[in-house]
C-alpha cells in the first residue's frame, strides 16, 4: 500500500540542500547515480553494499521513510550511498551548479506512484520541468531509466522524455552493462512482487542527448 503524498503541497517548499559531494562521499570522484522516490531505502543499500566503483543517493519525499533508510545505514558499513528527504524536483534544482560538471552519471525512476486520477497526473514525479533540471545536472551522455507495472503511467513518463528532446531511447550494449550502476541486476522489492504475481513490468533506458 502507497502512502500518498501530494509533492506539490507547500510543506515542501522549502528543502534542506544536500551537502557537496567531498562532505557526503569519502571518494566523491566515483560516478554518483540518483534513485528519485527510493522508498525504504533497501534497493540502494543492495546498490551500494555490490558496487562500491559508485557513489549512490536515494531522494525520497516520505520522511518518515527516508528516516528509515538512514538507520538501516548505522547497521551497515557503508561510505557510498546517501538519502535525503524532500521534494525531488527542489533538491536537483538546489544542486544544479554545487555538484561537479559530469558527475551525476545516471537516474532512476522505479515504479514510481502513478497518481491515477487525470486531475492528480500533475502530481506525478516525472514532469517536464524536473526532466530539463535533470539533464543540466547530469553528465554528458547519462542515462535515465525508468520502470513501472501500470502501462498507462509508463507511456506517460515515456511521452514526458521523448518530448523534451533532451533524451533519446537507448539500448545498453554489452558493455555498458558492466559499467553501469546496477550492474548485477538488481530488483526493488516491488518489481520482485511484480514478477512473482506474473505482471508485466514496463521499462525503458534513456541517454542524454548532446548538445
Amino acid at each position: 500500500m502507497r502512502q500518498h503524498v501530494n509533492p506539490l503541497s507547500k510543506v515542501f517548499n522549502n528543502v534542506e540542500p544536500l551537502p557537496p559531494l567531498k562532505d557526503i562521499f569519502n571518494d566523491y570522484n566515483k560516478p554518483l547515480h540518483l534513485d528519485i522516490g527510493c522508498g525504504s531505502g533497501s534497493f540502494l543499500i543492495n546498490l551500494a553494499n555490490h558496487n562500491k566503483n559508485w557513489n549512490y543517493i536515494g531522494l525520497e519525499i516520505r520522511e518518515k521513510l527516508v528516516n528509515k533508510s538512514k538507520s538501516k545505514l548505522k547497521d551497515e558499513s557503508i561510505d557510498n550511498l546517501f538519502f535525503a528527504f524532500g521534494n525531488a524536483e527542489y533538491l536537483i534544482e538546489d544542486c544544479i551548479g554545487k555538484f561537479p560538471a559530469n558527475k551525476v552519471s545516471s537516474v532512476s525512476f522505479n515504479f514510481p506512484d502513478p497518481w491515477f486520477k487525470k486531475k492528480h497526473h500533475k502530481r506525478r514525479i516525472i514532469r517536464p520541468q524536473l526532466i530539463h533540471k535533470i539533464s543540466q545536472l547530469m553528465a554528458n551522455g547519462g542515462y535515465i531509466s525508468i520502470k513501472s507495472d501500470v502501462e498507462e503511467l509508463f507511456e506517460y513518463m515515456d511521452m514526458t522524455i521523448i518530448g523534451s528532446n533532451l533524451f533519446s531511447t537507448h539500448i545498453y550494449q554489452d558493455s555498458e552493462i558492466f559499467n553501469s550502476y546496477n550492474p548485477m541486476h538488481f530488483k526493488t522489492n516491488r518489481e520482485n512482487y511484480v514478477i512473482r504475481n506474473k505482471l508485466t513490468v514496463f521499462e525503458r533506458l534513456y541517454k542524454k542527448n548532446l548538445k
